[in-house]
């Protein structure tokens, strides 16, 4: 496993849609590891192939602990109900935005042994898999955010929150 350079937001790699994977050989299965390791090294909880510079149709996500997803050649099957959220970028370093996202998705892929898997999403786990699905069509959160934020603003949001959590105890 090796870690790899992520790409930032003026590459042209992540303006541009990915091929379908058409063949699970060694070499995409060391990109997948190369991706883990790199998505854990910078605290990140997802990573699409394109990010790292592979205009391949794959993505990993740690949407909770201990759980890890690969997917390839995703596709959303079902989308119900919407949530605005904040997210940010490892493409996209030290920006954030506000994103309107569907709230629970179904989703077809391959698992990295090349079988289909069908998952069922929601919340911030739904979230994550978007937000990497777009990558892999060559489209930024920054694309579709309804609104940026400051990281100021960011702070100060969650040390509101982490208030209101005390209050509550």
């Amino acid at each position: 496993m090796a870690l790899r350079q992520i790409l930032n937001n003026n590459h042209p790699v992540l303006r541009t849609p990915t091929q379908e994977v058409k063949k699970l050989n060694s070499a995409v299965q060391n990109l997948i590891d190369d991706m883990i390791e790199t998505m854990h090294e910078a605290e990140g909880v997802g990573l699409a192939a394109n990010q790292v510079g592979v205009s391949k149709s794959i993505l990993v996500a740690c949407p909770g602990q201990d759980q890890e997803l690969v997917l390839i050649n995703p596709r959303c099957e079902k989308a119900e109900g919407e949530e605005l959220g904040i997210e940010g970028c490892l493409s996209v370093p030290g920006e954030y935005g506000q994103v309107l996202r569907y709230q629970k998705i179904t989703v077809s892929a391959l698992d990295r042994e090349g079988k289909p898997v069908r998952i069922e999403v929601e919340g911030l786990p739904a979230r994550i898999i978007l937000h990497e699905m777009d990558h892999l069509a060559g489209v930024l959160f920054t694309d579709k955010a309804v609104r940026m934020i400051d990281p100021e603003e960011l702070k100060s949001e969650q040390q509101s929150d982490e208030i209101k959590s005390e209050e509550q105890i």
